[in-house]
């Protein structure tokens, strides 16, 4: 599963509560955000968050953002999937899509390529959106922030939270708008009841929980991948779908 939404709106902090409570759960769980995650991708992410003076133009974030991701899913994600661990990742590819599609204006059509390519295909099985004005956002982040907080003005971060809900109502199916302006005692209350019942309906992750000391799952076969879920909280998706492009390799 993913964690989406504007600056300020408690992703990082509930990602961490969630792994814990599904760890409590007897779910293996791998908690990692983006850009960030692997050695190579913590780089990244001072150049593009935190390195103003460089001034990357939106094509080269696009291109950063995408290198870090790519490997995110290969050193981290893949693995453990592959072993039937739920993944739970602050930001994936929707963040590129809401800030330097819908913020800075780059073309949808070419990022959701580029992001096809860098994630192999893989797509989340359940994305929550934690939606709240970009002012009460902003406002929370004190003195941690980012170039994207400093450097843009309201009307970008307006038109990423427009874009971030535009994307969730175009894929009903996998997303949950959740009310982020709402204490995160009760964000999180609500959230694990939905992993929870949603994990309930993976046979292997139901067994794993069951017996949490038990030999981790076997990865799928190929053919499990294609057209539904399988056991983690982000499936690959073979052959074009509605959230994904596949790049012929």
């Amino acid at each position: 599963m993913t964690l989406e939404g504007p600056d300020g709106s408690g992703k990082s902090t509930l990602s961490q509560r969630l792994g814990a409570r599904l760890a409590d759960e007897g779910f293996e769980t791998v908690v990692t955000r983006e850009p960030g995650g692997t050695a190579l991708g913590e780089e990244v992410r001072q150049i593009v968050l935190h390195a103003p003076i460089l001034n990357p133009a939106p094509a080269t974030d696009v291109l950063l953002f995408n290198a870090a991701r790519a490997q995110l899913v290969a050193q981290v994600i893949e693995p453990a999937l592959a072993r039937g661990a739920v993944v739970i990742c602050d930001r994936f590819a929707d963040s590129t899509l809401a800030y330097q599609g819908y913020g800075s204006g780059q073309p949808l059509a070419a990022l959701r390529a580029i992001g096809s390519f860098a994630t192999d295909g893989l797509v989340p099985d359940l994305t929550f959106l934690l939606d709240l004005p970009v002012e009460e956002g902003l406002g929370r982040k004190g003195l941690e922030v980012n170039r994207f907080e400093t450097g843009a003005d309201l009307d970008f971060h307006r038109r990423v939270r427009e874009g971030f809900l535009a994307i969730a109502a175009g894929s009903p199916d996998r997303f949950v708008v959740v009310d982020a302006t709402r204490a995160p005692d009760d964000l999180e209350t609500e959230i694990v009841a939905e992993l929870l019942m949603r994990l309930s309906r993976t046979p292997a992750l139901a067994r794993a929980s069951a017996a949490p000391n038990a030999p981790a799952p076997a990865a799928p076969a190929p053919a499990e991948k294609t057209g539904s879920k399988f056991a983690a909280s982000i499936s690959r998706r073979s052959e074009p779908k509605r959230h994904s492009v596949r790049m012929d390799r």
